[in-house]
């Protein structure tokens, strides 16, 4: 610490242009971790925890060249489509750019649970891997994921394909507000599988924990997304709901 005191100050004397540009360059390497508690667990719109709390968080890795990888994790009910398995793990990578307003987002996503049975899949778990390309402008973005594998398990429904229209608008002094609608169109399997779902919430950073509310719904079919646990009680896994949450990133 003392030493560069030292250099700031000698810098400062006789170069202080120079230094004052070379502290505004970006870190080269950038990690950085996140947590947060949900009431609920909602996947493109589609319950996955059956009605219950979920603790998710994960961590990033990002490179100044515009090279990314990182993990995120869910708890995940075995009721909602992963037999025997209670955990949600996500790995991805791939490559950000900004151009002024715009930026492009291109990379792959590999879901993973551990401890389920895959049907498909002879002593397999249940699994999907898609790449995605995004695009952006300020504050709004679009992104489209494609299954390269069966989508989660669903037999005969690779190239699943996903489209994803956001928004989030920071209104200042902590608040922000966000919007979201999506559409899955599942290869193979016709309209019953296929919905639309949407979001519209707001948040308020207070002291870097992130407070959310956020109302989630969906068209998807109660007949193809009606959940039953080992009880036999049913949930419709795509009806309306608001999400209270708490995050922290570091």
């Amino acid at each position: 610490m003392k030493k560069s005191l030292i250099a700031l100050a000698l810098i400062g004397a006789f170069a202080a242009p120079a230094f004052a540009e070379e502290a505004a360059a970006p870190a080269e390497h950038t990690l950085t971790g996140n947590l947060g508690l949900f009431s609920s667990y909602r996947f493109r719109g589609i319950d996955q925890t059956f009605g219950k709390p979920a603790l998710q968080g994960g961590f990033d890795y990002s490179h100044s060249s515009g090279l990314y990888a990182g993990n995120w994790n869910s708890n995940v009910s075995q009721f909602a489509g992963y037999p025997d398995g209670n955990l949600e793990m996500d790995f991805y990578g791939g490559y950000k750019k900004a151009f002024g307003d715009f930026g492009i987002d291109v990379g792959g996503l590999y879901y993973y649970y551990p401890g389920t049975t895959a049907a498909t899949v002879k002593g397999g778990n249940v699994d999907n891997f898609e790449l995605y390309l995004g695009a952006s402008w300020k504050f709004i973005n679009f992104k489209y994921s494609h299954a390269l594998t069966p989508y989660f398990d669903l037999p005969r429904s690779k190239n699943t394909g996903y489209y994803d229209l956001s928004a989030n608008y920071d209104l200042g002094d902590g608040w922000g507000v966000n919007a979201h609608v999506g559409y899955t169109d599942v290869a193979k399997h016709g309209s019953d599988f296929d919905y639309t779902d949407w979001k519209l919430g707001v948040t308020k950073d207070v002291g870097g924990y992130v407070f959310g509310l956020a109302y989630v719904d969906t068209d998807a079919k109660r007949s193809t997304y009606t959940w039953t646990n080992s009880n036999g009680n049913t949930t419709y896994a795509g009806k309306a709901t608001a999400v209270l949450s708490v995050s922290k990133s570091f």
